[in-house]
């Protein structure tokens, strides 16, 4: 199991909003791939699949507004 986090986005961003989710629960994903868009108030960017596997969880759904350093969704690794 490894969970995707929301990166560092800098001193002066203290929170984001999930944009859009690439894949659904259950998908297969694949290190390194898209896998969560999301925008701040300056920016938009995307996480990557931190290792391949099946997304098990998606812990925060579009439109929600996340930290840097919470949990975004699981992947249970194959």
């Amino acid at each position: 199991m490894k969970e995707v986090i929301l990166p560092d986005m800098g001193e002066e961003v203290e929170e984001a909003t999930v944009s859009f989710w690439h894949h659904e629960e259950g998908d297969k994903v694949t290190k390194g791939e898209n896998l969560v868009e999301i925008t701040t108030e300056k920016a938009s960017f995307q996480v990557e699949a931190p290792v391949s596997g099946i997304l098990s969880k998606i812990s925060a759904g579009e439109g929600e507004v996340v930290k840097s350093g919470q949990v975004l969704g699981i992947i249970e690794e194959e």
